[in-house]
């Protein structure tokens, strides 16, 4: 095969494996999706080969010795700083982003071995991210609990009481709790800012479990 035909393959195979793990990301509304994915994985197979392969005619014209790896070694350090763009800090006890920085730096990887010309081994790294991502996802999902904010009000002080009890069961654990009292209209009014960790529960369900089990509660924020 002819080297610039094997270089375009070996861009085109690692696109393709970054846009399918991007696509998992883009189907759970994460931060980096297909696009972020299919870049970082094309532009690591391009460094790999411009590593191998760049300098070549400066090594034979003038027997310089160089290491082919450093500047690919730069794509591992140099792809944190894309991960770290995906974390987000809400609060001390809830990062969000993690599995998506994680993504990203395995994708990069990918690239990297696409673009040495290891195709086999780019190609079974990226149906084992898309496994890791999505099969454990679903076999595990039961066993972990999520962090997730809420921040609501209300003027009925029993109802802060019976949430309170609501979420010290068993599928939920309360890890910070925050109330205010404030005057409105001349009423006593409860701001109530609660981090918890809830299993088997999205913001859709929290939500929905707010308004149908506690009417005269007002809540600001689900994250």
């Amino acid at each position: 095969m002819n080297l610039c035909v094997d270089f375009v393959c070996r861009l085109f195979v690692a696109g393709l494996m970054g846009v399918l793990i991007g696509l998992e990301r883009e189907y759970r509304a994460k931060e980096a999706g297909y696009r972020t994915h299919f870049l970082v994985a094309l532009g690591s197979a391009l460094m790999m080969i411009v590593s191998q392969y760049g300098f070549t005619d400066v090594l034979k014209a003038d027997l310089i010795h160089l290491d082919p790896s450093r500047l690919a070694a730069q794509v591992v350090s140099g792809i944190g700083f894309i991960g770290a763009g995906t974390i987000i800090l809400l609060q001390k006890q809830v990062v969000r982003g993690l599995t998506t920085a994680a993504g990203v730096w395995a994708t990069a990887g990918i690239g990297l071995a696409v673009g040495a010309g290891m195709y086999l081994l780019g190609i079974a790294a990226t149906l084992m991210v898309l496994v890791g991502l999505e099969a454990l996802s679903r076999c595990f999902k039961s066993m972990g609990m999520r962090s997730m904010i809420i921040d609501f009000t209300t003027d009925d002080e029993s109802a802060l009481k019976a949430i309170s009890a609501r979420f010290n069961s068993a599928d939920y654990r309360i890890s910070s709790y925050e109330m205010k009292r404030e005057s409105a209209s001349g009423k006593t009014v409860f701001h109530v800012s609660m981090v918890i960790k809830a299993k088997r529960m999205d913001e859709e369900g929290i939500l929905l479990m707010f308004l149908h089990d506690y009417p005269g509660v007002t809540v600001h924020k689900v994250m």
